[in-house]
Parts: structure tokens; sequence; C-alpha cells
């Protein structure tokens, strides 16, 4: 078979198809080439910064820098919270790819409890991911050497070293000072509300009651921050800057460590509380609740075994210094005398005749005086001097129950004391309103009578007693009790003050020295005299003793047969030296008997110990 050759037209169509073909190539290749060039051009020039910043912060890493909280020092400079260093293993949960996992293979290298695990699972649960966790906290060296060994094998886990806080006075100053621990999930939605969470991005702690809650912003300091160049796999290479956190400021407290301890050794185990203040200027020189607890444990977290200890019957988690409520009793006798002589239903010379009872007219019901016969002829004097009931339940049911409360009212009594701590509670003033919005009840005279020797409805916590007694000591004038030294340069300090209250104005101002003369009766020939007896400063005081339960008309009151619970209170109020008060204390113990035998004594022995350890000191501060 003969083939046909090829025409010229044929060449023709072939090179055509060749040329449309190459110029489709060619177009496709200069818009890809174009594309990348475009590409090329926004990374590198439009979107330059974008990309660099994404890069960097792929190889740059900020890391928040704790601050150091601020230490706490007693008036003499005596360390009473400090921080100490301690190694803990810690987790970032986003940087760890299989958790079970990582956390079996360190389990194998050290011991890690149970309790820790959950505890760690629920912590990572309620907080953000990229947030450091402690998984195992307080390790020894051993524990530090073979993670640090064995770093590389687990990436998210990490050894710090952090400061820690440490009491070293433990139990002594629970109940003043407080303590810190974990930051809850609770506490950090509240500081984001406030706009304070940037502050706490590498804090773990934050204070939870006392000084460490309420001076919570002071002592923390500022944040800082560090940053520094990581490799793909996450680890440090070099730090790039720093920005050093400012620690928190120290704080020094108006509190006394040597009295503090005398006062908590006075106590031993009986439940109570006393408090020592300087009515001069309000600082709390004691402040001490009974049973108290160590704060250390709370630290580190307490465990569940430890925390159960602490739920008994004496509740040692109260502070009963401000939130205990007792019955402020014979205590009080002095400001309603004070009251009764500037309304006019006594003056200094009154007597009235008691026969160890006293009856409302056409009421059958006795109210009966501690003395069972009696006191005979009784005037202001001896009735405070002997703590007379039927003298007080005279004047206070001439008075009547609103006279009192208002009164009263303007010794702090029904209200907070104001002192830096959060745990306080205002008790009871009662009041003719009071009583009808509790109990939807009138207000009767009987009621009254029982308020006339602060007993009925009327309860107190000695916090708010000593507050009282410092305004009557200083004739009115108000003085803000606080546990923190405050100076007019100090000016962080004291805004967080209440303003001091107006003063309690007499009509006759020398109704406040027939009180106070009584009351420096009653250690020299009243009921505090065998507890004073021989004392080398010049004393003044009040005793009270507080019924817990009723006694039937009829009845004695028999400590042997009812329960401890049910046993009177002892209440002890004082202060000294009569002519320019330097200190003013209240003892209150519960079921322990009267104050005249029981508080009484025990702040003999504090102010003792004051008067004999800083007899030249407190006389150059006149």
């Amino acid at each position: 078979m003969i083939k046909k050759r090829p025409t010229i037209r044929d060449h023709s169509a072939e090179a055509n198809l060749f040329a449309r073909r190459a110029f489709v190539g060619f177009v496709f290749v200069v818009i890809i080439v174009g594309i990348l060039f475009h590409n090329v051009y926004k990374l590198q020039v439009t979107e330059h910064e974008t990309y660099r910043t994404r890069s960097n912060d792929n190889r740059i890493k900020v890391i928040p820098v704790a601050p150091n909280r601020g230490l706490i020092y007693d008036r003499n400079g005596v360390l009473l919270a400090e921080n100490r260093p301690v190694y803990n293993l810690e987790v970032i949960p986003e940087d760890v790819e299989d958790l079970e996992a990582s956390l079996a293979s360190v389990r194998q290298l050290i011991e890690i409890s149970e309790q820790e695990v959950e505890d760690f699972k629920k912590e990572i649960k309620h907080n953000r991911r990229f947030k450091s966790q402690v998984l195992k906290g307080r390790l020894n060296e051993e524990e530090v050497a073979i993670l640090s060994v064995n770093q590389h094998r687990l990436p998210g886990f990490s050894v710090e070293a952090r400061l820690s806080r440490y009491y070293p006075y433990g139990d002594t100053l629970t109940h003043a000072l407080g303590y810190v621990a974990k930051l809850n999930k609770e506490e950090l939605f509240d500081l984001e509300l406030a706009g304070k969470d940037t502050n706490y991005r590498a804090t773990h702690d934050i204070g939870k009651l006392g000084v460490e809650k309420f001076y919570e912003e002071q002592l923390h300091g500022i944040v800082g921050s560090r940053r520094v160049e990581v490799n793909n796999r996450g680890r440090i290479i070099r730090t790039l800057s720093m920005e050093t956190p400012q620690p928190g400021k120290d704080l020094v407290l108006t509190l006394d460590i040597g009295l503090q301890q005398i006062v908590q050794h006075v106590l031993k185990d009986t439940r109570g509380a006393i408090i020592v203040m300087d009515p001069r200027d309000g600082g709390i020189l004691a402040l001490y609740s009974n049973p108290s607890y160590d704060p250390n444990l709370f630290v580190h977290g307490i465990s569940g075994k430890d925390y159960r200890a602490l739920l008994n019957p004496d509740r040692p988690l109260i502070n009963r210094a401000t939130q205990g409520r007792y019955a402020p009793a014979s205590t009080v006798k002095p400001h309603l005398a004070v009251l009764a002589l500037e309304e006019g239903v006594v003056t200094e010379t009154t007597k009235i005749w008691d026969p160890g009872f006293f009856q409302i007219p056409n009421v059958k019901h006795k109210w009966r005086d501690w003395r069972p016969w009696g006191h005979e002829h009784v005037d202001v004097y001896k009735a405070i001097e002997q703590s007379c009931d039927t003298y007080f339940y005279e004047a206070a049911y001439k008075l009547g129950i609103t006279k009192i409360s208002d009164f009263m009212n303007q010794f702090g009594f029904g209200e907070l004391s104001g002192i830096d701590i959060h745990e306080e509670t205002s008790a009871i003033l009662p009041s003719v309103e009071w009583k009808r919005e509790r109990f939807k009840e009138s207000w009767y005279p009987g009621d009254t009578i029982s308020v006339g020797i602060g007993q009925g409805y009327w309860t107190a916590t000695p916090m708010q007693i000593a507050n009282s007694l410092s305004i009557l000591v200083n004739k009115g004038i108000h003085r803000q009790p606080h546990l923190v030294q405050v100076s007019k340069q100090d000016t962080e300090v004291e805004q967080l003050f209440t303003e001091e209250k107006p003063p309690v104005v007499l009509k006759n101002p020398y109704h406040w020295d027939i009180a106070l003369k009584a009351m420096h009766n009653t250690v020299k020939i009243g009921t505090a005299k065998s507890a004073f007896k021989g004392v080398t400063y010049d004393h003044a005081g009040k005793t009270g003793t507080a019924q817990v339960i009723s006694i039937a008309q009829g009845e004695r009151y028999n400590a042997e047969k009812l329960k401890e619970k049910h046993r009177d209170n002892g209440i002890y109020v004082g202060f000294a030296p009569f002519d320019d008060p330097q200190i003013v204390i209240t003892v209150v113990v519960e079921n322990q008997g009267g104050g005249s035998a029981i508080a009484a004594p025990m702040a003999r022995q504090v102010m003792d110990y004051y008067f004999s350890a800083y007899p030249l000191e407190k006389e150059q501060q006149q």
C-alpha cells in the first residue's frame, strides 16, 4: 500500500495547534508565577508584621512571675508570717498529650497518693488548661533530683521552686493573722469581676482569713513577667527580657507576740477569748480565741482527716473574739449607771433598799439578785462595786428599753466594731423594733429587767465589750480598734479604716468619773478584790457572770447538777493604770463559773506580765 505524504496544509495545522498549546501553557505558567510572586509579596511585604508576630509567638513565650508576698511583723519587729522556699511538681494540662499515661509514668518515679491525684484532677476541671497546677507539693531533695533527670520524658511537667507562706507561731495567732491557701474558682471569678485577675496570673495562694485576707491587696504585690525563647519542644533556651515583680507591702501589727503567748497560756484548755487593747489609739495588743488551730495545715491544702478533726464541738474554726456571742452580764453596769445618772433616774447619793429581789408593781414574778439576802442600802458606787442586780433591775425598769438601746448603741453594741478583719458579727442589742421584727411580738416591761444586768436578749462579742470599755475609759471618745499600725504617712492602710465615730456626749461629764471611780473600788473593796490583791499597778475593773440557761423560780444555781455547756460564763473587763489607762482587757471564759473566781484571775496574770515586761517603755510613752 502506498502511504500518502503530508501536505503543506497538514504541517500548518500542526504548527498552529502547537502554538496554541504553547501559548496556553505559557499563560498558565505566567499565572502560576504571578500567584507565587503575589503570595511572596503578601508574606514578605503586606502581611510581614503579622506573620513575624506569629512566628515570634512560636518561639517566644511570656511567663508571668509571681511577686513575693509581704511579711508580717509584731509591734516589736518579731516576724509573724514569713515566706519559705518549697519545691512543687507542677503541670500545664494543655502541654500534656496523654494526661493519664503521663500521670502513670510520674507515679512510677515518685510516690503520689490517690488523694493528690484526685485533688489535682478537680483543680484542672475548674481552672484554665494553660494555667499551671500543683500535682505534688513540698518535694524532698531526692524527689527533685529524680524528676529533674527524667523531665525530658515528661512534657508539660516541671519542678518549680516557690516561696510558700509559713507561720512560725502556729496556733498562737491564727484568728488574728488568718492564713493563705489555694486560690479557688469563686475567688478567681471575683478577681475577674474586679478586673484584678491579671495580677494573679502566677499566683496560687490568696488570703483566706484575718489580716491576710483584709490586707490581701497590700500584701500580694504586683505581678512581673519573663520573656523567654523556647525550642520546638517548649524547653526554655534563654531569657530575652525581665519585668521584675513588685513585692507586697510588709505590715507591722499592733500585736505583742509576748503578750499574745501569755494570753494563750492563761486560757490553756479553756474555751473563751481574751482581748487586750490600747485605749489611747485603739491598737490591739493581744487577740486570742481558744481553742485555736495551726494555720500551716491550710497553706498547702489540708487533708480530709485533719479538717474533720477541726469540726468538733469546741469549734476551733470560730473566732470567739469577734464572732462569739455572749451575754455581756454585769460588765455593762457602769455604762448603765452613767445613763441612769444622765436621765436623773438616780443621783450620786440616791440609795435603794435591796431585799435580794426586784418586782414590777402588781407582778408576782421576782427577779433575784445574785446574793439571796440582798445588799441592804445601795447607792451607785456600791451597786457597781458589789455588782448589785436589784439596783440595776430598778434602774432599767425606770429607764425603759428605748433609752437603754439608743445609749448602748453609742458604745458599739449591736454593730460591727470595724476591726480590720472580716470575721465579725454584730451580735444583738435588743430593742422594741428588733423584737417585733424577730419574733413578731411586742416588748414587755419584764423584758427590760434582764437587759438591765446585761442578760435576756442582749448578746455581745468580746470585741464589742472591749471596745465599749475603751470608750468608757476615754470618757466617750471612740478609738477605732485595729490590728495594723497606722501612721499619717501610711495612706494605703489608713483608707481601709472606717471613719471615727462621733463621741458619746453627756450633759454632765462628771458622771463618767462616778462610774470609773466605782470600777476602781471594785478591785479595792468589791467583787474583784481577791483577784487583784497585792498588785503593783493601779487597776480598775468589773466582773460579770452570764447565765447560759434560765433557772426556774425558787431554785438556786448549782453547777454540779448542770451539763458543762449549761454552766455560767465568766467575764472580766479592766483597765490600768487608773489615772491614765494604757491598756484595757476583756476576758470571756465559757462554762467555767463566775467572773470574779475565773476570769478576773486570768486578767491579773496578763496584766502582771504587761506591767512587768515593759515598765520603762510604758513610762517613756507617756
